[in-house]
């Protein structure tokens, strides 16, 4: 089992920025890539970006050259930096973790973006 617990979600202005944060715990061994995906309300869940054990990191085509994915294993922490914010960005943030024994899902961070 592996536990995941975000955090820095929050209200921001449209152009401004956030960082949200990813904590796992529990099997952190079996973890082979994380990533965030984000839910708008009543949208189905979307892919935003992914990070692997080697580092190799990929985007969702909108969120390229404003949003970095990264990791910092003494703390078993991803971050996902989010830059040039837009009101599309709005949703529900989960992180999720693909490991040996399956997909796990943090209970997720509100982003608002909005004047």
């Amino acid at each position: 089992q592996v536990q995941l617990v975000e955090s820095g979600g929050g209200l921001v202005q449209p152009g401004g920025s956030l960082r949200l944060s990813c904590a796992a715990s529990g099997y952190i061994f079996s973890i082979r890539a994380m990533g965030w995906f984000r839910q708008a309300p009543g949208k189905q869940r979307d892919w935003v970006s992914t990070i692997t054990t080697d580092d190799s990191t990929t985007y969702t085509d909108s969120v390229k050259g404003r949003f970095t994915i990264s990791r910092d294993d003494a703390k078993n922490t991803v971050y996902l930096q989010m830059n040039s914010l837009k009101p599309e960005d709005t949703a529900v943030y989960y992180c999720n973790a693909a490991t040996t024994y399956g997909n796990f899902w943090g209970q997720g961070t509100q982003v608002t973006v909005s004047s």
